[in-house]
């Protein structure tokens, strides 16, 4: 009888993605039954939920594994266990070698425990399956090892070490959150006694969709199995620190769909935003000027639906707000375009579906109710919003709780995500906040509802900007923007100061209110593809007029040059006038005298 043929570790791999894969199929297609009015029940912010706070994640857990050459490298985001090697050692924690995948691929494959209670042979109680079966393989190369068996970080850590690894990396495939990474940690005190005895290599997590990737960088299409080298990974890879670089943090795989973008942009862009916006900003117009729900007269300023604001049919839920919009498009500076061409690269979408920032200002007693970011004319697709300073939100009394007067407020809340607690995001200046605004079928996304908490009294950590909270939002839409938001309005908005002209928005308006939303938007678009042509015939012909002038100038000048010769002439001609009639009348006066 011939024995079961055992599956390849990388096609197993790949047998669980797309076993998670369906389960999330499924389970989207048991949303759709959810109708808007499920989740238009919390219609203003609430203070008393029992929200979870974000960031969780630090800095000092963040690590990236890359793989590739100068023209092409690839990056997955890993987080750090709370034991073994930490990244503030970073002449121990960055390794460079060969990514082995265990074999078993979850590290047990149905083999007993060994080291249990009753064993008195080792000298640690923290028990294990045993090395690998490919543990010659794995000695002094990087170990790749799903948690699919359930076994504690410590266990799996164990194995790599009687198995030779130089490095740790597990693949969490959790079905229930594929998408999410976490530091491991010590489960009890055995293990915290075996691990600051004996790991000393770096242990890291990366997601089920990260683990796919790197087990099939080398398969192309077609290829035959016996022809993938290394179960499709890499012929060596580099794990090292994060530092100030971009990393991810999973906050809602689905419903809304939610993360956060650590050190999107620096201090200095963040600062530059700031600056940029500054003496431009304006009170937000969310209402219909026709609306008095809350106060607002019949003469009042329509929205600025040119520049993002958006009538909200409940009424205003902007309260004392400011905000500008900093039109750059692509006539940004070049450090303005690292920051796009980053924000392309870590969420995939491209730089000319981008919006330009939409930068506002808190003050005390300033929050933004729960709304949807909506819009009638070019509905977003996904919005990432970035803090552009620091809040210290809560610092630690003597009983150990946090002090409310220190409590700053301002956090970005998330009330009704499907799965899982409200959510919480406090302010981290170059913390980027990523949701989608529809679902995976294009449609409006209701979970998605969100809002900005009251802004409280206080000075943030570094005593300045006191009591004012900055952020910058864009926008990311389905379609490529028109050249008119691309080009023309940014460099309007340059000649005027960095500010679009009121002119202009009062343009885009008449359009909309004179021929609708879809054919208003258009001819205000062809508008602007005409306006430079109107521009360059305007200079064209005051040009001419000026060249006309000068040559006229030229060839009938007042007085002076050819013009003493005319009058010459003219003299002379005056003078053979006047002899001429002198004669006739002398030869009168002669005729006389005869």
């Amino acid at each position: 009888m011939m024995a079961p043929q055992r599956l390849p570790p990388s096609l197993l791999l790949l047998l669980l993605l797309l076993s998670t894969s369906l389960q999330k199929a499924v389970s989207k297609s048991n949303q759709k039954s959810q109708t808007h009015s499920s989740y238009s029940t919390t219609n203003s912010l609430d203070p008393n939920l029992q929200y979870i706070t974000y960031p969780l994640r630090e800095e000092s857990k963040a690590a990236i594994v890359e793989w590739g050459n100068s023209a092409i490298i690839s990056a997955l985001d890993a987080a750090v266990a709370d034991f073994g090697v930490p990244t503030s050692h970073s002449a121990f924690f960055e390794v460079e070698t060969s990514p082995i995948l265990a074999d078993p691929v979850d590290g047990r494959g149905g083999k007993p425990f060994i080291n249990t209670d009753t064993d008195t042979d080792e000298e640690y109680n923290v028990p294990y399956p045993g090395p690998l079966d490919n543990a010659d393989e794995v000695r002094g190369n990087l170990l790749v090892m799903t948690n699919q068996a359930n076994m504690s970080g410590v266990t799996m850590a164990r194995i790599a070490k009687e198995s030779g690894a130089a490095a740790l990396m597990v693949v969490n495939v959790d079905q229930e959150t594929p998408d999410l990474i976490y530091s491991l940690s010590i489960e009890n005190s055995d293990e915290q006694v075996y691990a600051e005895n004996e790991i000393d290599f770096p242990v890291v997590m990366v997601s089920l969709a990260s683990g796919n990737l790197i087990t099939t960088a080398t398969v192309e299409e077609g290829m035959e199995e016996e022809d993938i080298v290394n179960n499709g990974m890499p012929e060596r890879i580099r794990l090292y620190a994060a530092g100030d670089r971009p990393f991810f943090e999973d906050v809602s795989s689905q419903s809304p769909v939610l993360y956060l973008i650590h050190n999107l942009m620096t201090e200095e862009e963040c600062l530059t935003l700031i600056d940029q916006s500054k003496n431009k900003m304006e009170l937000v117009v969310d209402t219909n000027a026709n609306d008095n729900s809350n106060g607002n007269s019949n003469d009042g300023p329509l929205p600025n639906l040119l520049e993002y604001e958006v009538a909200e049919p409940s009424g205003s839920k902007s309260i004392n707000i400011e905000r500008t919009v900093v039109w750059k498009g692509q006539i940004n500076s070049h450090a303005g375009k690292q920051v796009e061409e980053r924000i392309e690269q870590v969420t995939g979408y491209p730089q000319d579906q981008f919006s330009d920032w939409i930068v506002t200002r808190h003050t005390v007693g300033s929050r933004h109710e729960l709304h949807y970011d909506h819009h009638p004319i070019y509905p977003p697709v996904a919005t990432i919003t970035v803090f552009l300073n620091d809040l210290d939100n809560g610092e630690e009394g003597e009983d150990g709780e946090n002090d409310n007067e220190n409590d700053l407020g301002g956090e970005i809340v998330y009330p009704n995500p499907v799965e899982g607690a409200p959510v919480m995001i406090a302010p981290h200046r170059g913390l980027a906040v990523v949701h989608h605004n529809t679902d995976y079928d294009g449609n409006v996304d209701y979970a998605a509802v969100y809002g900005e908490m009251t802004l409280r009294g206080g000075k943030d950590k570094h005593q300045e900007m006191k009591t004012v909270k900055y952020i910058a939002k864009k926008y990311v839409y389905a379609q490529p923007l028109p050249p008119s938001k691309r080009l023309l309005l940014p460099l309007l908005a340059v000649l005027t100061g960095g500010k679009l002209p009121k002119w202009v928005i009062h343009v885009h308006n008449l359009c909309l209110s004179t021929f609708g939303l879809e054919k208003g938007t258009e001819y205000f678009d062809k508008l602007c593809t005409m306006f430079p042509v109107f521009v360059l015939f305007v200079i064209g012909a005051i040009l001419q007029r000026i060249f006309q002038s000068k040559l006229s100038s030229l060839e009938h000048p007042p007085n002076g040059g050819s013009g003493t010769s005319n009058g010459s002439s003219n003299s002379g001609e005056g003078a053979k006038s006047k002899k001429s009639n002198g004669g006739k009348k002398k030869g009168k006066k002669n005729k006389k005298l005869e």
